[in-house]
């Protein structure tokens, strides 16, 4: 039976789901054992991103990229995962978070995705990233660690 608690998934542990790569299989039997996940419109810019750049650092064709991101397209369409905007509200809880984290090296980006984590009612955060991890906890979330 799926878990409905919400969960928000960063770029780093949810590209586990669509990549072979360390984490894989806990990423997918975690995946696997939720009924949704949110993600933000942030997510696919970089997951496009993050698959080109595995294009040109040769790990992936150009075909093997765009077959991933068509299937992580249709699991956003389908809602298996759930897309919430960046929007001016977004924006300012992430400028909050960088000032009460200002010692953390938490990253711009990743404050923003802290930030929708936060706003869409997640109390947890599934990343393979250790500043954003150790920075969630600072926010008091709950952490699911896909990272080495």
């Amino acid at each position: 039976m799926a878990v409905a608690e919400r969960v928000y998934f960063d770029t780093s542990a949810l590209a586990k789901w669509y990549l072979d790569e360390f984490g894989s299989d806990e990423v997918e039997a975690y995946l696997q054992s939720r009924s949704s996940v949110a993600i933000s419109t942030l997510t696919i810019v970089e997951m496009r991103s993050l698959l080109a750049r595995r294009r040109r650092e040769g790990i992936l064709g150009t075909e093997h990229e765009g077959k991933v991101f068509t299937t992580f397209e249709d699991d956003v369409h389908r809602r298996r995962l759930i897309r919430h905007p960046v929007d001016d509200q977004s924006v300012e809880g992430a400028a909050r978070i960088l000032t009460l984290l200002h010692d953390s090296g938490l990253k711009t980006l990743d404050a923003l995705h802290l930030s929708i984590a936060r706003e869409t009612g997640s109390r947890t955060l599934a990343t393979a990233d250790r500043v954003m991890a150790d920075a969630a906890r600072e926010l008091e979330m709950e952490v699911v660690w896909f990272g080495r």
